[in-house]
C-alpha cells in the first residue's frame, strides 16, 4: 500500500472506531462560566460564543458557555483555571478585586474586565395575599436569598446589614435555586424570593403567570446608604409594562460583566472583544437583556478591575479609548 493511502486508511478506520483528529497546536478553547440554565446568564453567554465562534476558521478560538452556580462561584473558577471568562454581578466583580466580603483579605489581583453586558436589578416578588409593598414589609418574613456562593446571597447580605434588623425582624432566609422559587412562593412554602436579574425576563414572567403575586419596592434609607456606601450601585426602576402591570417599581442594581484572569493570553480575549464590539447590533437580538448595548457603555460600566490588556488594544483600535 502506498504512503499516502495508509495514512488516509488509518484515519478512516480512526474516525470508524470513535477517535478523534487532533486539534490544531493553535486552537484555543476558551470557557465562559454563566448561571443556571434557566437565568440569563446561560443564554447570553450562548450569545456571545455563537458570535466568536463564527469566526473559528479565522480566529481559531472556540468559545463554550458552562452552567454554573453564578457569579461567586465563576470567581472561583477564573483563578483556579478551570474557566477562562465569566459573567458576574459587578457587586461581586468589585468585592473580588479589592478583597471584600468572601474575599476579605485575600483580593483576587489577577481579576482583569473585559466588558459590561446589561444593567441587572435586585427583584422581589412576594404573595399577593401579604400585601408586602416595601422593604420594612418582608421583615419576619420567610424569603428566597439565595444559596451561599451566589451572587444574589452576596447582594442581601449586603443589603441585610445596611438595615440592621435584629431577633424577630430578621427575615428568616431560604437557599432555593432560581428554578424552583416558582413553586414555593405559589404553595406558600416562601413569603417572597429575591432575585438579580436583567429584564424582562422569562423567570420573572413565568412567576406573574404562575400564581398572585406583587413586586415589592426596594427603596428607603437602607438602600440609600447602600447606594452611597457602594459605587456600583445605581438607582434603577423596572419597567411595569413589560410584565403588563400598571407603573414602575423602584429598585436599585448594578450590570452583568465579562470578566477573566490576567493569566488568559491577550490575543484570545482580544478575539472575544472585537467580536462582540463588531457584532453589538446582532448581539442586541439573540437576547431580550442585550436589547440596549451600547458600546461605550460596555467598555466603562460596572467594571472596577482594571481592562484586560487584550480588551484594551481592541478599544482603542476601534477608537473607544485613547
Amino acid at each position: 500500500m502506498r504512503p499516502v493511502a495508509a495514512v488516509l486508511v488509518a484515519v478512516l478506520i480512526g474516525i470508524a472506531v470513535g477517535f478523534s483528529v487532533p486539534a490544531r497546536a493553535d486552537e484555543v478553547f476558551a470557557s465562559v462560566g454563566t448561571g443556571e440554565p434557566n437565568g440569563v446568564y446561560y443564554p447570553v453567554g450562548k450569545a456571545i460564543c455563537q458570535i466568536v465562534n463564527r469566526d473559528f476558521s479565522m480566529d481559531r478560538v472556540r468559545c463554550s458557555p458552562e452552567t454554573t452556580p453564578g457569579s461567586v462561584y465563576n470567581i472561583g473558577a477564573l483563578q483556579s483555571g478551570e474557566l477562562e471568562f465569566a459573567i458576574v454581578q459587578s457587586d461581586v466583580h468589585f468585592a473580588a478585586y479589592k478583597g471584600e466580603g468572601t474575599w476579605s483579605g485575600r483580593p483576587f489581583l489577577g481579576l482583569r474586565s473585559v466588558m459590561s453586558l446589561y444593567p441587572e436589578l435586585v427583584t422581589v416578588m412576594a404573595r399577593a395575599d401579604l400585601h408586602i409593598k416595601d422593604l420594612a414589609g418582608l421583615a419576619g418574613k420567610r424569603i428566597n436569598v439565595g444559596s451561599r456562593g451566589t451572587g444574589t446571597r452576596t447582594t442581601w447580605d449586603a443589603i441585610e446589614v445596611e438595615l440592621g434588623w435584629r431577633d424577630q425582624e430578621r427575615v428568616l432566609p431560604v437557599e432555593l435555586k432560581a428554578d424552583a422559587t416558582t413553586s414555593a412562593l405559589c404553595s406558600g412554602t416562601i413569603d417572597a424570593s429575591l432575585l438579580i436579574v436583567g429584564h424582562p425576563s422569562p423567570l420573572v414572567k413565568a412567576q406573574l403567570a404562575a400564581c398572585a403575586v406583587n413586586f415589592v419596592a426596594m427603596s428607603g434609607p437602607a438602600i440609600e446608604k447602600l447606594l452611597h456606601e457602594d459605587p456600583y450601585y445605581k438607582h434603577e426602576t423596572i419597567p411595569g409594562e413589560i410584565y403588563g402591570i400598571v407603573g414602575e417599581v423602584p429598585t436599585f442594581g448594578g450590570r452583568a460583566s465579562l470578566v477573566t484572569s490576567a493569566s488568559v493570553e491577550p490575543r484570545v480575549v482580544a478575539v472575544v472583544a472585537k467580536a462582540v464590539l463588531n457584532h453589538v447590533a446582532e448581539l442586541r437580538t439573540l437576547h431580550p437583556a442585550l436589547g440596549r448595548l451600547r458600546p461605550r457603555d460596555m467598555i466603562r460600566d460596572g467594571l472596577t478591575a482594571p481592562l484586560h490588556p487584550g480588551a484594551e488594544q481592541v478599544y482603542k483600535e476601534l477608537g473607544l479609548i485613547e
